[in-house]
């Protein structure tokens, strides 16, 4: 909208003709001062939480953002003022019942809005239901109306009736001074670094942040300060030793006793063996530093479309690979469940096909590997100094990571589902037969206890990639355009979330290996190891004694 649009009138249309209005009255309601960067001017104070239940204006102004392009590119004059009034409403501290805009005032924002949003595959919001707003002159239901000066949708208006206006005075408060005359400035500014359009290396092909052509993301993330990064590393550091240990550990007792680890609670061992690579992938990345692994040194800004250098590439395979691998061997970990507690089937037929299990674990994510490295999609992260796929390219991030990780994470929990299922059955008719449940009840524990220890983390995991391919665009546009939302920046907490979360499976697939059995087999270790050493010993004496008796024996008859 440009500034006619925030000028525009907002009359409260007040009409009682005798009769006391039937709005319901806004229980302990407290004036707010409008801080949503998009709804500054329009009107000063507003209240939450909201009709769609956020709880403050931050969480409020995240999702109204996600329709900034509709407002940057005039496809309704009303749109600006109907968005707000429905994510900030109008608070008046001598009016405490709510005040809605007009229908009127939603089906001009809808006819201007929605076939645009209709070329794009996006359909107007059920929420924003025109139908459910009060018609304009309702005696019973208060509204606000967008008038302009000639009665039309035209985008110039003028007050007429000096009640509330944009950039005016609300009842009780103070007035708010009016935005920038030179409305939003776009452009490559600081923080972001301007890329030469000279330049041909790999790290300029394509790359745009906050649709400014040749502007890159600086190598330090621009979002956080200095305490905040000194704080990702030490938590990287801390998650990243944490899982290397445990995984360590769970392949090491592996290896000591294979024959204690049979299908179908093998799986395990490789989703661990998956996690002590990605954890050393993350290590890599500490010892190395971040702007050797995530940055293009000369540019100071974050690797783009890359396939080198060799560090990167290493971090990348490490993190990226063994990651999708960790995923594929979850889902086979509770498909073999699922057959041996669904379809009756023994340790061996389940280990006969142990080579397809491999052959799917290994071969999808090499498949999907390949496939970024050719299309030269590695990028950096600024935040955590690694080098993955998809921190710069949102279609990257939803193709390579995301819908995969949500399709493992599907059918993964539904074998689970499926196999709890039917072990709830077979301990029905178990204690039927008077036979006691205890293994099979401990061993539902384990596996409930695992299985809630890694569907957690993976859930929230996507969970954080979604939040964060549907804000980027957002986040980038408000340092390319500080004018117009200057506070629009990323929240440190889900980054720290998503890091913890993709390194704690790690950490708790020891809990298969917690057991008595585990010492067991380190003392049964040692003492094979030591008995061996003992023999090697008595061997070597016994050479040594055999040797020498000749020589006396042959001394004695001369």
């Amino acid at each position: 909208m440009g500034r006619g649009d925030l000028r525009a009138l907002v009359v409260v249309w007040i009409v009682m003709l005798g009769r006391v209005s039937t709005t319901v009255a806004i229980k302990d309601r407290v004036c707010e001062e409008v801080t949503i960067p998009m709804c500054k001017g329009i009107y000063n104070y507003t209240y939450m939480p909201n009709k769609f239940h956020h709880q403050n204006q931050d969480e409020a102004g995240l999702e109204v953002h996600q329709f900034w392009p509709l407002v940057e590119i005039q496809c309704s004059p009303a749109l600006k003022f109907f968005l707000c009034s429905m994510y900030a409403p109008i608070c008046l501290e001598d009016y405490d019942h709510p005040l809605p805009v007009c229908k009127n005032v939603c089906q001009m924002a809808r006819d201007g809005c929605a076939p645009i949003m209709r070329q794009y595959q996006f359909a107007w919001p059920d929420k924003f239901e025109c139908d459910d707003l009060p018609e304009q002159g309702d005696p019973d239901r208060l509204c606000m109306h967008f008038l302009n000066a000639s009665g039309d949708n035209t985008q110039k208006s003028t007050p007429a009736l000096p009640t509330i206006t944009a950039g005016g005075n609300v009842p009780g408060g103070q007035p708010r001074p009016a935005p920038p005359s030179g409305g939003c400035k776009c452009g490559c500014n600081k923080p972001l670094v301007s890329i030469p359009p000279s330049s041909k290396s790999w790290y300029n092909r394509g790359i745009s942040a906050g649709d400014q052509p040749n502007c890159g993301v600086p190598c330090y993330d621009p979002y956080f300060d200095a305490s905040k990064k000194t704080f990702a590393k030490f938590w990287i550091a801390l998650w990243a030793g944490l899982c290397c240990a445990s995984t360590f550990m769970t392949v090491t007792t592996f290896l000591i006793d294979m024959t204690r680890f049979k299908y179908p609670e093998r799986p395990i061992i490789f989703l661990a063996l998956c996690y002590f690579f990605v954890s050393l992938g993350y290590i890599i990345r500490l010892i190395a530093g971040h702007e050797a692994v995530a940055c293009e040194k000369d540019l100071q800004i974050v690797r783009y479309g890359t396939t080198g250098p060799a560090l990167c590439t290493i971090v990348f395979l490490l993190i990226y690979f063994f990651s999708m691998a960790s995923s594929i061997w979850w889902v086979i970990l509770s498909f073999t469940w699922f057959l041996a507690a669904g379809m009756k089937w023994g340790q061996e037929a389940i280990a006969s096909y142990a080579q397809y299990f491999h052959l799917a674990a290994w071969l999808i994510p090499s498949v999907k590997t390949i496939a970024v490295l050719a299309l030269s999609s590695v990028d950096g992260d600024p935040v955590s100094g690694i080098c993955y796929v998809g921190n710069q390219n949102l279609d990257n991030l939803r193709g390579f990571v995301l819908a995969p990780l949500m399709v493992y994470l599907i059918i993964g929990t539904s074998f689970l589902l499926a196999g709890f299922v039917s072990l709830i059955r077979i301990r029905k008719v178990i204690k039927q037969g008077g036979t006691k449940t205890d293994k099979l009840e401990k061993l539902m524990l384990r596996i409930g206890i695992f299985s809630v220890l890694y569907t957690v983390p993976a859930t929230i995991v996507v969970a954080c990639y979604f939040y964060e391919q549907q804000h980027r665009p957002a986040w980038e546009r408000a340092l390319a355009c500080p004018d117009c939302m200057p506070d629009f920046r990323p929240d440190y907490t889900v980054f720290m979330l998503k890091y913890f979360m993709c390194l704690v499976v790690g950490v708790t697939s020891g809990v298969w290996v917690w057991t008595g059995k585990t010492i067991d087999s380190w003392k049964q270790f040692h003492r094979k190891l030591c008995g061996k050493k003992k023999s090697q010993t008595e061997a070597r004496y016994t050479a040594v004694t055999t040797i020498a008796l000749p020589k006396q024996t042959s001394f004695t008859h001369v």
